[in-house]
């Protein structure tokens, strides 16, 4: 081996870890909803979460990626400790497909077809294929599939290029001795940990160990060891993505840890006992591609098999290492470690954006209520939630801009526009629900009481910004289109309501049956109430967008109220409901 096949190993070092992270991410954006409803369907069933584990692990082709995921989500609140354990080993198992499908590589025939599942026979095809796809189509899923087979040939290449590179050094005695030093377990070991450490990747690790086993010089006795020792290097990912994060998240990081690192010593032990008594001829043979995935595949497995019913003792043990602070610990509401899966990390800000949406919504109910009956307990806790909302905007808006910088498929993008535009639709209702409180506080200072034919009034216009504030909720939290259909023609018979309300206010006015102090309040309460409404028309258009996808709010709006005959008739029936009750005399 001369220096130019080392600038060869390098340079298919390179592609290979390049082509797997590539053909990885384009995979998790391809799985897009599918991967997130699949994590969304978690359960403390033990058998529901190991499958998941599996199942995301052999899409994404990275049970590091997998398990930052599930940190992550401990880390957010969204998944338990309980539930991650499972999923932890279930991902254990998935990534070992990885080595199954680059033992492929390993075909050796002259018959025809089984030529062609070399990948050197198959990826060209493949790639001819990825490009027409990526550069010739608009759709992000064709691009993401093109993208994939790019990165799955890019991955390949890089496999043949280093077998090419070490092909060499089948011949070199010093090369010969290395391996032949890794026959001893605990060197093995150490060797497999590191080189994963190193590179943040046990399918990656494994992928270059199969690499030099295709010079022959690699045996079984070294590579088993070596492939222990790969399971817990791939735990430093973890690790490191736990620093800075819950309590949770760090003992999600200390089991992925644990399971690896109690599988290996165990398994271990029973290797080298085999070793020692029965030293079967298998273990100084030459290790073949196919049969590294298989040990790969069996040694995950018997792991998973040994350490499954022993989960709840995981968790146990996990506390109390890492044990409970004093005080209670508030989990981190968006974790930017779902960033790199923007599927996720948008199911995340909806979980976010839907506590955010409540807060405002109880705020303003409540100080619809204060307006008849003031409460100062309840006038904190309209402030607090205004405060809350706030918090949200900041949050929510800092990381949607972080993932719009992403590289997200049409579909995501729409729903992260989706999102930033209602945000700030919940935020502005939480302050409408201040500006109400004001003046529910404005009348009790200053002794001003509402006649009974404004208080039956106020009663019917807060009864219908009530129903529009629902049905806009029930429109962005359900992806209901049918309640959002009705949210315009409801926004539409309140803005008739207020100018009617403001119409015989001043008539009230001028036959001296309101003080002039109440009619300033008055205007303030219709004003905010009808601007309440017109959020809620913006929650809903944003919805009705994202459904059609067209992003262009006021254009629907206009085309369903001038050709929509379904307009016409909701129009009508809530101008029935909170028009016609109002016959009072003026």
């Amino acid at each position: 081996m001369d220096f130019f096949d080392g600038l060869n190993l390098i340079g298919g070092l390179c592609l290979f870890l390049f082509g797997m992270t590539l053909m990885g991410q384009a995979l998790e954006r391809r799985a897009g909803n599918g991967l997130k409803l699949l994590l969304g369907r978690l359960t403390t069933n033990k058998y529901a979460g190991l499958f998941t584990g599996l199942a995301v692990t052999a899409v994404i082709q990275s049970s590091s990626a997998t398990t930052v995921m599930v940190v992550g989500f401990v880390n957010s609140g969204l998944m338990t400790l309980k539930q991650s354990i499972n999923v932890i080993m279930g991902a254990n198992i998935g990534t070992t497909v990885t080595a199954w499908i680059l033992s492929l590589a390993g075909i050796d025939s002259k018959n025809f077809l089984v030529s062609m599942l070399k990948p050197s026979s198959f990826t060209p095809i493949l790639a001819l294929i990825g490009i027409i796809f990526y550069m010739m189509s608009k759709s992000s899923k064709r691009k993401d599939t093109g993208l994939i087979l790019l990165g799955f040939t890019t991955l390949m290449f890089g496999m043949e290029t280093m077998s090419g590179a070490v092909s060499g050094l089948r011949n070199v005695p010093e090369f010969q001795q290395m391996f032949l030093a890794f026959t001893n377990p605990i060197l093995g070991v150490l060797a497999g940990a590191i080189l994963t450490a190193v590179i943040q990747s046990s399918s990656a690790s494994v992928g270059i160990l199969q690499a030099l086993a295709s010079t022959g010089a690699v045996t079984y006795g070294a590579a088993v060891p070596i492939i222990m020792g790969q399971n817990i290097g791939t735990c430093v990912t973890a690790l490191i993505s736990s620093v800075g994060t819950s309590k949770n998240a760090k003992r999600a990081a200390l089991v992925h840890l644990s399971f690896n690192v109690i599988g290996a010593a165990v398994w271990l032990t029973v290797f080298c006992i085999v070793k020692a008594t029965i030293a079967p001829t298998l273990l100084t043979k030459s290790a073949s591609l196919m049969g590294i995935a298989v040990f790969h595949s069996v040694f995950n497995i018997l792991c998973t098999l040994l350490m499954f019913p022993l989960s709840e003792a995981f968790e146990k043990m996990v506390c109390r290492i890492i044990p409970d602070a004093e005080t209670p610990e508030k989990a981190n509401e968006l974790d930017e470690r779902l960033l790199g899966s923007p599927a996720l990390a948008l199911g995340q800000c909806e979980q976010v954006l839907d506590h955010m949406a409540i807060a405002a919504i109880n705020a303003l109910k409540s100080s619809v209520n204060c307006i008849l009956k003031y409460d100062e307990e309840t006038a904190e806790s309209i402030r607090k939630a205004e405060d809350e909302t706030d918090h949200f905007e900041d949050i929510l808006g800092t990381y949607l801009l972080k993932l719009t910088s992403r590289h997200l498929s049409d579909e995501e993008s729409v729903k992260a526009t989706e999102y930033m535009k209602l945000i700030g639709d919940y935020e502005r209702i939480a302050d409408h629900a201040v500006n109400i409180l004001e003046s529910a506080e404005e009348l009790v200072q200053k002794g001003i009481s509402f006649s009974g034919q404004a208080t039956e009034e106020y009663t019917v216009i807060s009864s219908a910004v009530i129903e529009i504030l629902e049905l806009a909720y029930q429109a962005f939290s359900k992806n209901d289109y049918e309640a959002a259909q009705k949210t315009e023609p409801l926004e539409q018979v309140i803005d008739v309501l207020k100018e009617e309300l403001r119409t015989r206010h001043i008539l009230r006015l001028q036959k001296g049956d309101c003080s002039v102090a109440a009619g300033f309040v008055w205007s303030d309460l219709l004003t905010n109430l009808e601007r309440v409404s017109d959020h809620c028309s913006n929650i809903s258009g944003s919805v009705l967008d994202t459904i059609e996808h067209n992003m262009n709010i006021h254009e629907n709006q206009r085309f369903f109220r001038d050709s929509d005959k379904d307009f016409f008739q909701l129009f009508a029936f809530f101008k029935r409901k909170y028009l016609i009750p109002i016959n009072i005399s003026l």
